[in-house]
Parts: C-alpha cells; structure tokens; sequence
C-alpha cells in the first residue's frame, strides 16, 4: 500500500473578514481510512469540508488528494479526480424521483458531453439504472426507485443522498452530519453500509456529532476548536484528550461513546 495519504490538509488557513474560522490547520488522512473530524459547535468543521471541496478558496497553506493539489482546482475537477461529498442540509433535486437523484451522481464518468445524458437514460433496462438501483438495495433503501424524493421520510432521503455520492466512484468520500435525523436502527444501517461499501482505497472523512456513530465507524478522529486542530490520533483515545475535555466543556459534554450526541 502506498504511503502517500488520501487527503494532505497543509497550514490552511481561512479568513471571513477579520475572523479567523480556520488557523493553520495540518492534517492527513490514510488511504482507505474512516476519519471523523469533530468538534463544538462553531469549530469550523463545515468550513473545513468547503475548503477541501473547493466551495471557498483558502488564503494559505495547501490541500492534495492522493499527492496531486488540489486547491487551485474549482470544485468540478475536484470531483472528477475522485473527491465526492455530501451537505449538512439535503440537497436532492424535489422534482425528480429517488433513482433520478441517485443516477445524477455518475455524471461525473461521463466520458464525453453526449454521454451526460446516459445516467438519465429512458430505458428502464440501461446500465446506468441498473447500477443506481443496485446500490439503493444495498443501502437498504426500500422504497419505490420511481417514488418522488419529496414525499419520503427525513432518514431516507439523508441514505438517498449518500448513495448518490458513491456513484461517482470516488476515491475520499466526505459526508457532512450524514447520521442527523436518523433514528439509532438507521443510524446502525448506515454504518454498517459505510463499512461494507469499502472498495479497495475508497477513504471516508466525517463530519459528525453522534459519537456512538463516530465510535462504531472511525479509526481516527481530528478535533477542531476555534479553527485549530487540538487533536488528531485513534478516535478511542479523544475522550481522554485534556484539550478536547477543555473545549467540550462550554458544551457540557465531552465526546464520549455513552455521550450520544454533542454540541
């Protein structure tokens, strides 16, 4: 296995006018590694995910995916060598059906404009249908893949959406609070999905507050507070971490497995 980590986070830095939200942060995550990155609210965990994913350019530092840059890239190429992600808000097309939403997702193996139409293809019998609707019974998504996405619970939707990253193949998936608004059996399903859909490389980052899920899904665990990274090592050993106690305090909680949910 090559040495040369799935995401290189290096001294980046952001600023909103006078406010520093992210302040030299440096991480790296492991080819094929389950990452959580957590921390109080206001941490600038989300902010990290759209520097990473090119939503806001940073002012310093540098980001690489799987040792090529990528910071310079707009969001479209990041995609395209193998970044995918889905939003703390769901972000599904209302007016298209489940399989619609989740073919969209391999527009990104498109290999010419004409073939942009291909994931949308009438035939119900196409390769590209075919492939989303396969990865719907895997996800345990038991719904009608016609079914219009607006009518659906909150938690199918949330599964919807992240089938649709993985069908673009990607190399790091990074799924913002992707457990918000589950019940604890979906949330259960959803990690052992996460688990199994692990292609040889496939890399995920997570932001998320329900450290049961974090527990059960991640090896490791980067924390944020203020912009700055305070811990980054096994996700067994945070809780421990006097930092991390620290900031959590403000909360009231620090993040414990028995914990449930934090700020």
């Amino acid at each position: 296995m090559t040495d040369t980590p799935a995401l290189a986070v290096n001294a980046v830095s952001k600023r909103f006018g006078g406010l520093a939200v992210i302040d030299n942060v440096s991480f790296a995550v492991p080819l094929g590694a389950r990452m959580a990155l957590i921390g109080p609210n206001g941490a600038g965990k989300t902010t990290l995910f759209n520097l990473i994913s090119g939503v806001h350019p940073i002012d310093s530092g540098d980001i690489a995916l799987n040792g090529r840059a990528i910071d310079k890239m707009p969001p479209r190429h990041r995609v395209s060598a193998g970044l995918a992600r889905s939003f703390q808000n769901i972000r599904l097309m209302p007016h298209l059906s489940v399989i619609e939403n989740i073919m969209l997702g391999q527009h990104t193996l498109a290999d010419s404009p004409a073939a942009l139409l291909n994931p949308l293809a009438w035939q119900r019998n196409s390769v590209w249908r075919q492939r989303a609707e396969e990865s719907m019974r895997n996800a345990g998504i038991d719904v009608d893949p016609d079914a219009a996405v607006t009518g659906l619970p909150y938690g199918v939707r949330k599964k919807i959406e992240v089938v649709r990253a993985l069908m673009s193949c990607p190399r790091l998936l990074m799924l913002d609070e992707p457990a918000a608004g589950l019940n604890p059996r979906e949330t259960a399903e959803l990690s052992t999905f996460l688990k199994s859909v692990g292609w040889e490389g496939l890399t995920l980052l997570v932001v998320e507050h329900d450290m049961s899920f974090v527990h059960d899904l991640c090896d490791r665990t980067v924390v944020l507070n203020f912009g700055r990274l305070i811990y980054n090592g096994p996700t067994q050993g945070v809780q421990d971490n006097a930092q991390v106690r620290e900031a959590y305090l403000g909360s009231r909680r620090v993040p414990t497995k028995e914990a449930g949910r934090v700020a």
